[in-house]
C-alpha cells in the first residue's frame, strides 16, 4: 500500500473553483464512504477547510488510485476530471506524507503560521476514526501530522504574531476604515470561524453584536464576548447600524444579497466594510460593485499571497521561524518514513522465514521416509543442524533488507523481496519485480502535468 494525497487549495486553484469543491459535514462523510469504495482505495481522510479540499488515502496503486481519487472530487464537483486536472495537485508517498506535515504545521496555509488548520485536522481525523475509514496506514501518518503540528507552534515563533485569517482580513478593514475601537460590528455566524471573528473583534474593542441561525447559540458567543445578540430576522435593520459585517455561516447558498445590502446602506454617508471569510461565499459578489461597499473577502487574501509570492499574507512571521518549521516537518517526516518503510518490510520478512520453515519440515519429512531406520538422535540432530544453516542464510538478507528500507530512496526494497523469492506472487514474477523496484518518481505536480502514461481514463 502507498500514500497519495489528491486535492485543490488556494496555491493553485481560484476561489470560485474552492466554493465547487467545498464540502460540508455530511458532504465529507458521504465523501469518505464513496472513498472506500473504490477499486484501488482502503483507507481514507478528508480534510476541508475554507483553504483546500484535500484526499489522504492509502492505494494499492498509483494510476489507479490517483484515477479513482480525482474522480470522487470531480463528482463531488459536478464537473469532469478534466476541467479540475490544471488545478488538482498530486503527492506521493514520502511527499504526501511531508504535504500533510507541512499542512499540519500551518505552512502551507494561506496565512501562514495559523493555527486553525491543526484543529481542523485533528476533526477531519475523528471523523475517519468515526466512520471506520482511516486504519492501520493512515493512523500513524495523521498522528505524525499532528505532533509536527504541536511541536512547530510550541518550539518556533511561527505563530507568536497570532495571526489567523480573521486577523489578517480585520487588518485590511483597519487599513480602510481606521481603528476598529468602540465601531458596531456585526457578525452573522457563530461556528468556529464566527466565535474566532467574535473573540478577535471584542479584542480589538469593537462593540460586537452576533446573530446566527441558531439563536441560543448567537445568544452564547454574544454572552461570552460581552456583546449582544440579534435575531437573523432583523439582518438589514443590524446591517444598516454597524460599520463591518463579518459573515462566516456554513451555508451552501448565498446569506446576504445585494438587496438586503442595498436596503442597509439607503441613506449612508459612511462606508461599510464587509469581510466574507465562507467558503462558499455567503455574499453575493455582486455586492463588492455597490457605492460605499468595501468587501474583503479569501479572494481578497489570495489575491494578496499571488502578488508577493513566498511571502506570509501577513507579513509578520520571521523568516527563521519558517525555516524552523520546514526543518521539524522534515525531521519528522525522516521518522515517520523509516517506521512506515521497517513496517512495510516486517510482513514480507516474517513470510520469508516462514517459507524457509516450511521447506526445511518438507525436507525433513522426506528424509524420514528416505532414512526410515535414523535413530532419533541423529534426526534431531539433523534437524537442528538445517535450521541453524537456514537460519544463517537468512540472517544477513533480512537484517540487510530492515536497513535499507529505512533509507531515502525510491527502491521498494520489500516488494524485490517478495518478487525474488516467490513470497504470494500470482503470475510472472518478473513482470512483478520490475514493479517492486520502481515505484512513482513524481513528488508533487497537478494532473494535468502527468506524463502520458499517467493520464486519467
Amino acid at each position: 500500500m502507498s500514500l497519495l494525497a489528491v486535492g485543490i487549495s488556494h496555491q493553485t486553484a481560484p476561489v470560485t473553483l474552492l466554493e465547487q469543491v467545498a464540502m460540508s459535514g455530511d458532504d465529507t462523510v458521504k465523501t469518505l464512504h464513496e472513498l472506500l469504495e473504490c477499486e484501488h482505495v482502503s483507507e481514507a481522510l478528508v480534510l476541508a477547510t475554507c483553504n483546500r479540499v484535500e484526499i489522504f488515502a492509502e492505494v494499492d496503486r498509483f494510476h489507479g488510485g490517483v484515477t479513482d481519487v480525482s474522480r470522487v472530487l470531480a463528482r463531488h464537483a459536478g464537473t469532469g476530471v478534466e476541467d479540475l486536472s490544471p488545478y488538482v495537485t498530486v503527492h506521493y508517498e514520502d511527499q504526501a506524507a511531508r504535504h500533510l506535515c507541512t499542512v499540519a504545521a500551518g505552512l502551507d496555509s494561506m496565512v501562514v503560521g495559523e493555527t486553525q488548520v491543526l484543529g481542523q485536522l485533528r476533526s477531519a481525523y475523528a471523523l475517519a476514526q468515526a466512520e471506520g475509514t482511516i486504519g492501520r496506514e493512515l493512523h500513524p501518518v495523521t498522528q505524525r501530522a499532528l505532533r509536527v503540528g504541536k511541536r512547530v507552534h510550541a518550539e518556533t515563533g511561527i505563530d507568536k504574531a497570532g495571526a489567523s485569517l480573521v486577523s489578517v482580513a480585520l487588518d485590511r478593514v483597519t487599513d480602510r476604515i481606521g481603528d476598529l475601537a468602540g465601531r458596531p460590528v456585526l457578525v452573522v455566524g457563530a461556528g468556529s470561524m464566527g466565535a474566532l471573528a467574535a473573540t478577535t473583534l471584542a479584542r480589538r474593542g469593537a462593540e460586537v453584536t452576533v446573530t446566527s441561525r441558531t439563536p441560543a447559540t448567537a445568544a452564547r458567543l454574544a454572552e461570552s464576548v460581552g456583546g449582544r445578540a440579534a435575531a437573523l430576522g432583523s439582518l438589514t435593520a443590524e446591517l444598516a447600524a454597524a460599520d463591518v459585517l463579518v459573515t462566516c455561516t456554513g451555508a451552501t447558498g448565498t446569506v446576504i444579497g445585494t438587496d438586503v445590502v442595498l436596503a442597509a446602506t439607503a441613506g449612508r454617508t459612511t462606508p461599510l466594510v464587509v469581510v466574507d471569510l465562507a467558503l462558499p461565499r455567503d455574499v453575493d459578489p455582486a455586492v463588492a460593485t455597490l457605492p460605499g461597499v468595501h468587501v474583503v473577502d479569501l479572494a481578497t487574501l489570495q489575491g494578496e499571497r499571488s502578488a508577493h509570492p513566498g511571502r506570509p499574507v501577513a507579513g509578520s512571521v520571521a523568516a527563521d521561524d519558517v525555516a524552523a518549521a520546514h526543518a521539524l516537518v522534515e525531521l519528522e517526516t525522516s521518522l515517520l518514513r523509516a517506521e512506515r518503510q521497517a513496517a512495510a518490510v516486517a510482513p514480507t520478512v516474517s513470510a520469508l522465514r516462514s517459507q524457509a520453515a516450511e521447506v526445511v519440515d518438507a525436507e525433513l519429512l522426506r528424509l524420514s521416509t528416505r532414512l526410515p531406520d535414523l535413530d532419533a538422535r541423529a534426526r534431531a540432530e539433523i534437524a537442528r543442524t538445517v535450521r541453524r544453516v537456514v537460519d544463517k542464510l537468512l540472517h544477513e538478507p533480512t537484517v540487510r533488507v530492515k536497513e535499507l528500507a529505512s533509507v531515502p530512496g525510491d527502491t521498494d526494497y520489500a516488494g524485490a523481496l517478495r518478487a525474488l523469492f516467490g513470497l504470494g506472487l500470482a503470475g510472472d514474477a518478473t513482470d512483478v519485480l520490475a514493479d517492486a523496484v520502481s515505484v512513482d518518481p513524481s513528488a508533487t505536480t497537478t494532473l494535468d502535468q502527468l506524463p502520458a502514461d499517467r493520464e486519467l481514463s
